[in-house]
């Protein structure tokens, strides 16, 4: 993987106009149960045109003209045991990917077969894991609360697709999500508003992390809690193959500090899908 490609990434990270240059180097949302909430799933609507994210300033004499990345066909996952082995891997690096003081859930990944979907009435519901899929699977993390602030509840999930086509669909049909439901019911007590979508395929936007990117961001808003909190997702798309993060705000943490742990996660798992999957230079 070129430095520049990681160079451009790991200074991307959702805000307020949905992107904010500046992070960190480095380098996993909730099951649908009593204690938890959907994190993501493809709703099985018509694909609306997939677009990309995040929006960085390239580097002056050394911005790519295409991404830096050559799949080598012998190490794509064949069956649902080889893609399970991938996504472990990609998610090999835990809370340590989000930054210092991130710790696991428990449970820490969802349970085999897990696949929410969002119904027509924009309420996410458990569903059955389409056919073009060989795996999928969410790691649960947080951020306690400590000195007044509250706890963050992250996400990260990877999704083998059989298929880059099928990959394809599944970024597509995130795209058509917000625009169909900016308000959202996660759960009992727990919703998201005003949702926002950004799109931009490799090279558009100034994406140069991905073949394909995707970021929203919202109002997130919990019984109990006072306020509206930030809320946001970032979904890319490298061969067959889905990396999502995903952060539930709490007082006392700003878009800018949650952005920059979901661009550090993101960039930790792209990085770890490349050297898995490249061809050998």
């Amino acid at each position: 993987m070129s430095y520049v490609r990681l160079t451009h990434a790991c200074c991307a990270a959702l805000t307020g106009g949905l992107l904010l240059v500046g992070c960190s180097g480095g380098g996993g949302g909730e099951p649908a149960t009593s204690t938890g909430a959907p994190t993501r799933a493809s709703s099985g609507a018509a694909p609306a045109p997939s677009t990309s994210a995040p929006r960085v300033a390239p580097v002056p004499g050394a911005t790519p003209t295409a991404l830096d990345f050559v799949p080598d066909p012998a190490r794509a996952p064949k069956n649902a045991a080889e893609a399970a082995r991938l996504a472990r891997t990609i998610l090999s690096g835990g809370p340590d990917s989000w930054g210092p003081g991130y710790v696991a859930r428990t449970p820490y990944l969802s349970a085999e077969g897990y696949w929410p979907v969002l119904a027509e009435g924009c309420a996410w519901e458990t569903g059955a894991v389409p056919s073009t899929v060989l795996h999928s699977v969410t790691a649960y993390m947080e951020l306690p609360g400590a000195g007044g602030k509250g706890t963050v509840r992250v996400s990260s999930t990877v999704t083998v697709h059989r298929t880059e086509d099928a990959a394809d669909w599944e970024m597509a049909e995130t795209l058509e999500e917000a625009l169909r439901c900016p308000d959202q019911l996660l759960r009992d007590g727990e919703r998201i508003s005003g949702l926002m979508s950004l799109g931009n395929a490799y090279g558009v936007g100034d994406n140069y992390t991905a073949d394909d990117t995707v970021n929203e961001r919202g109002k997130y808003l919990k019984e109990g809690v006072p306020g509206e909190q930030y809320y946001g997702w970032s979904q890319s798309r490298l061969g067959q193959v889905t990396i999502a993060v995903s952060a539930k705000g709490a007082p006392g943490h700003d878009e800018q500090e949650l952005g920059t742990a979901m661009a550090q996660a993101s960039v930790a798992m792209l990085t770890r899908a490349e050297t898995a999957l490249e061809a050998e230079q």
